[in-house]
């Protein structure tokens, strides 16, 4: 039997007033979930293990059947592998944004979600200025920043911060100092770049600075097809999710026209989806989309790209009768735009069914499946011991 997780990126939530008292995938219309929900079994799955951050990093690496507690050495290094960077035996690599700063305030985790372009601009501008460290540009305001001999750390993602002061959360660490050189050094030459007096004369947010955060050294995964005995593929837009294909020796799939933002192509992704199961047994599709409409605290946004992401769900249910199940990574409540590390709902279609009648957080509390430790979860649907 063939199988494909459909993952929507942070689509769990709280109960919302303009909402009237519903979450967004309560309030959105989800004819496939609620059909999977129906016609399979529901439950939690516990994505964040204790000691752990609440990250797509850490979440989706245990919903592939890997524990974060002996696989897990940062962020960094995942996107390193997926942006096709090789790291020596001594090198630290940290997740690079580029970030606007105003009057000491964290104003935007992104920059305005800057373009690629614009972002490798400055940071061969920058370079220079760096030569101890390595800039690698990646895709909009998502970079990495290399450091020979760095000893890592996690550091606070930016997008948790948004309107706060940022002098809490400056790096900590063996690293520090060599980071907070790097943020300095960045605060200026950006200052004056025109990439920088353009943005600003279009109105549009400028990168200030820079800020690494989630350094660590490349992780020694087993690969998927060893661990579980088939041949798997990975789709998803977002360098975090295709790092750990490559370390895990899964296909990274790439659909032309996946941003990894609002405006992916949800039923582009679908598609790939159905053609790659001809010669995989194994597709994990992830969505980026709704986690970013919670960081934005976009309820209008969150509900649009649940709906689309049900759609891409349609799709996937009319042309292929295999196991199929949906879930979140984590939540990303919209009064909060950022992670927390509540259980997710899940549905699974082709394991049997249980009565539920809708795909919710409220619903999947009366699951038969109970409640999942998120490694447990691909081997049952596998049905792997």
């Amino acid at each position: 039997m063939k199988v494909v997780v459909l993952l929507g990126d942070g689509m769990a939530d709280e109960p919302l007033a303009e909402l009237g008292g519903l979450t967004p995938l309560e309030y959105a219309e989800t004819p496939n979930m609620d059909r999977v929900a129906c016609e399979g079994r529901t439950g939690l799955v516990a994505t964040v293990p204790d000691g752990f951050e609440a990250g797509s990093d850490v979440a989706n690496m245990g919903i592939l059947g890997y524990d974060p507690a002996l696989y897990y050495t940062g962020r960094g290094p995942l996107e390193a592998a997926s942006m096709g960077v090789a790291l020596a035996d001594d090198d630290v690599a940290y997740r690079c944004n580029l970030v606007t700063v105003v009057d000491g305030v964290m104003a935007d985790f992104s920059a305005g979600h800057i373009t690629s372009a614009e972002g490798a601009a400055l940071l061969a501008f920058l370079q220079p200025a760096v030569p101890s460290v390595r800039l690698v540009p990646g895709i909009s305001y998502r970079n990495l920043l290399v450091a020979p001999g760095g000893a890592g750390g996690p550091g606070t993602p930016p997008h948790d911060i948004v309107g706060q002061p940022i002098d809490a959360y400056l790096p900590t660490g063996p690293d520090r100092e060599l980071l907070l050189a790097c943020m300095a050094d960045a605060e200026e030459v950006f200052a004056g770049h025109p990439v920088t007096l353009e943005r600003i004369a279009a109105g549009k947010p400028p990168a200030t600075g820079i800020w690494p955060w989630s350094g660590g050294q490349r992780p020694a995964l087993p690969l998927f097809g060893d661990r579980f005995g088939v041949a798997g593929g990975m789709i998803s837009a977002v360098d975090l999710l295709n790092g750990i294909a490559r370390y895990a020796g899964l296909e990274v799939i790439v659909v032309p026209g996946a941003t990894g933002y609002l405006d992916t192509d949800y039923d582009g992704k679908a598609r790939a989806v159905l053609a790659a199961l001809d010669r995989l047994d194994f597709i994990y599709c992830h969505v980026e989309a709704p986690d970013e409409a919670g960081h934005l605290g976009s309820v209008e946004e969150k509900v649009r790209a649940i709906e689309r992401v049900d759609g891409m769900l349609g799709i996937l249910l009319d042309g292929f009768d295999g196991v199929v199940a949906v879930l979140p990574d984590h939540a990303t409540p919209i009064r909060l735009r950022t992670h927390t590390r509540e259980p997710v709902p899940v549905a699974i279609r082709g394991l049997g069914t249980d009565g539920t009648r809708r795909f919710s957080e409220k619903e999947a509390e009366k699951g038969d499946l109970g409640r999942l430790e998120a490694t447990a979860l691909l081997p049952l649907l596998l049905g792997r011991p």
